[in-house]
């Protein structure tokens, strides 16, 4: 009686053994310090299929019913998992379930103003996989539609990321601003991207948009400093100079009504308005020395 019990002991210990370390146990070619991009919208099927084929788990049965015992199958997260040493399949599967990509974020401040080569060149110094000369390429006409705001970021982020973060951001923001004018969107954004550059501080944005819309309905010129192109041509630029935030939005959606049709900046920032040419000259010569 005393070996038939060693005997169903040693087996079953046997089983358990041999049970864990052909479906539970990591792989002996676990891809240890890899990082694994699980796509949005992946299934648990193909993100199964992914990790067996890379050699995380090796058996995709259990790895899907460890994810759907955790409740993770209907709230899969996209993101980018990093594997720093090797893991059980029980571990993987609620790392995948819970969205546990176990890489740390780095924050990235996009100020207002800054055009696509200034964001450019702050996301390439924070990612690593951030390819500028592709991040260009990709905003072409993206001008005005990146904004300006605190973002977080995995290290490895790409340039795909960031945009797609930026114009969503953009979206979200602006959706509800731009219901409450009849302007054309593209239109308030140039005009936004004026106001970002020309004004000096929050209190000046409403009043330079007013004087701004106002010389385009006299069908003057806009000889904005922060856009060569208004001098020679009437109208606003072809394009936005830069991406404004909701300030600038909001000022060019709800420009102020003044007097004024001209307006300068002394060498400490505080602005001067003019009614006509004649006062403006004055102002330059009391205050731009």
């Amino acid at each position: 009686m005393e070996k038939k019990v060693i005997l169903y002991f040693s087996t079953g210990f046997l089983f358990l053994f041999s049970f864990y370390f052909l479906f539970l146990a990591a792989p002996e070619d676990f891809p240890v310090g890899s990082v694994i991009r699980v796509e949005k919208g992946s299934s648990l099927r193909k993100i199964s299929l992914l990790l067996k084929d890379d050699h995380v788990i090796k058996s995709r049965t259990v790895f899907e019913a460890v994810v759907i015992l955790s409740g993770g199958e209907k709230s899969i997260q996209s993101a980018d998992y990093l594997f720093e040493e090797k893991e059980s399949v029980f571990t993987v599967g609620r790392r995948i379930a819970n969205g546990d990509h176990n890489m740390a974020q780095v924050s990235v401040t996009i100020p207002e103003g800054f055009d696509r080569n200034q964001i450019s060149e702050t996301f390439a110094l924070k990612l690593t996989n951030f390819n500028k000369t592709q991040f260009l390429v990709k905003t072409k006409t993206l001008e005005g539609y990146l904004f300006p705001d605190t973002y977080f970021f995995l290290t490895n982020a790409t340039e795909d990321d960031v945009i797609t973060s930026m114009s969503d951001n953009f979206s979200k923001k602006v959706s509800k601003l731009s219901d409450e004018t009849e302007k054309n969107e593209i239109d308030i954004i140039k005009m936004a991207s004026l106001i970002e550059r020309e004004a000096k501080g929050d209190a000046d944005r409403a009043i330079i948009s007013g004087i701004l819309w106002k010389r385009i309905s006299m069908g003057m010129a806009l000889q904005a400093d922060a856009a060569p192109e208004t001098y020679q041509t009437r109208g606003l630029p072809k394009n936005p100079i830069c991406n404004p935030g909701v300030e600038s939005i909001t000022a060019s959606i709800h420009p102020q009504s003044s007097p004024y049709l001209y307006y300068l900046h002394d060498e400490e920032g505080n602005i001067h308005f003019a009614k006509n040419f004649t006062e403006h000259l004055q102002n330059k010569a009391n205050y731009l020395k």
